[in-house]
């Protein structure tokens, strides 16, 4: 909640600023999550390979497939 307030008191506070005043608000804020962006290491898909597996240690996946399958027809 208190990130939703900051949000709020930001907004109002930029909502006081001129238009060229706001522009270059949205220009260095751009700027900076560019920067963030480029810093921060991309991910792969594959990081999640093996997670939740535990989930179906004990399920058949055969026959949780023909259950979900037959579900579709109600």
């Amino acid at each position: 909640m208190k990130a939703d307030n900051d949000y709020q008191k930001l907004l109002q506070m930029a909502k006081q600023l001129d238009l060229a005043q706001q522009l270059r608000l949205i220009e260095e804020l751009a700027l900076s999550i560019r920067r963030q962006a480029e810093v921060s290491p991309r991910r792969s898909i594959l990081e999640l390979q093996g997670v939740g597996q535990e989930i179906w240690k004990e399920i058949d996946v055969t026959k949780h497939v023909e259950e979900e399958r037959a579900s579709w027809d109600g």
